[in-house]
């Protein structure tokens, strides 16, 4: 079943594919990032409890999407390296490690200052905060064991496993607000029949969360795209591209 992704696998075309994608993903992630930020925190009313404090929710909720999201793209392609002996998977997963730990960053960051006058303390062991610093650690563990061996293929495998074992990680995340008393508030967009949220402010929160996914897309993009060039620098292919730009300048 996976013969007809054979060809994709090979490190030249991703690089071609990923350039071909790049412009793409940067437009759109550049176009819903202004729109949906500047809606949400321009034009979208204030929060009758929270007040303008809640505008926040606009960079917090989007990253901290992003951060569990990326996560189970990274156990994904570090689940296909492990189990195809696919290198470009590895190499994908080596490449959004960085990315999901600054977006799990972002969130914990954002969610303490969102706290602070909510709750009036910067943090608190809650469940839903206890278990995102947990997966920063994860992130960081990936990261630390990808460096750790001189030998890409053992320092891939080792990486890949803990990722995969983290996944663990995610449905606790998601629901810590429903499993515990926590501080942290409930669902809102992700209940579909009646979201919690007034459409004015879901429009441009749901348009923020799209551009940090393409965001994260490009991101990807560029920083595969950098690896697959670091790795293959001595193939034939990546010494004609370097002569090729050489030979422009």
């Amino acid at each position: 079943m996976w013969k007809w992704l054979h060809p994709y696998a090979k490190s030249e075309t991703v690089y071609q594919l990923c350039g071909k994608f790049l412009p793409w993903f940067s437009i759109m992630a550049l176009l819903c990032l202004v729109i949906g930020t500047v809606w949400g925190l321009a034009f979208a009313p204030s929060d009758y409890q929270q007040g303008n404090s809640f505008r926040i929710i606009y960079i917090h909720v989007p990253s901290a999407i992003m951060s569990m999201g990326v996560y189970l793209s990274m156990a994904i392609a570090a689940f296909i390296g492990l189990v195809w002996q696919v290198r470009v998977s590895d190499m994908a997963a080596l490449a959004m490690a960085p990315i999901g730990a600054v977006f799990t960053f972002i969130a914990l960051i954002t969610g303490a200052i969102w706290g602070k006058p909510m709750w009036g303390a910067w943090w608190v062991w809650d469940a839903r905060l206890t278990s995102e610093l947990i997966l920063l650690f994860l992130y960081l563990g990936v990261i630390a064991l990808y460096q750790a061996f001189d030998d890409p293929k053992m320092a891939a495998k080792a990486a890949g496993i803990l990722a995969i074992v983290g996944v663990i990680n995610l449905p606790i995340i998601h629901f810590s607000v429903e499993w515990w008393n926590t501080l942290h508030q409930g669902a809102t967009i992700t209940k579909f029949a009646k979201p919690s949220i007034s459409s004015n402010m879901l429009w441009p929160l749901l348009i923020s969360i799209l551009g940090f996914a393409f965001f994260f897309a490009a991101l990807t993009l560029i920083r595969l795209r950098n690896e697959i060039i670091q790795r293959e620098r001595h193939r034939p292919w990546v010494i004609q591209l370097a002569t090729q730009s050489q030979g422009e300048k």
